[in-house]
């Protein structure tokens, strides 16, 4: 089984979040819907970890030396 991407990881997550905050849903399907909702969750923060771990990589100058620099959103604009 290929590991999913962040994104449809992501869609995912949103349609159950939905699916929770819209339909009626017994208690066994609401908590299995939760369930793989923090199944999700914990795969996309796993995957943000990640990409933050490389950015810092990336920021590194030629001497090794780390360059602390903001990540900016594009919210503040």
């Amino acid at each position: 089984m290929a590991e999913k991407s962040f994104e449809e990881s992501l869609g995912k997550l949103e349609a159950i979040v939905e699916k929770l905050e819209g339909e009626e849903l017994s208690l066994e399907a609401s908590l299995k819907a939760f369930e793989e909702g923090v199944r999700l969750t914990r795969f996309c923060n796993k995957k943000l970890t990640e990409a933050e771990k490389k950015i810092e990589i990336l920021l590194k100058d030629a001497d090794g030396n780390e360059r602390v620099a903001p990540f900016e959103t594009g919210s503040d604009q």
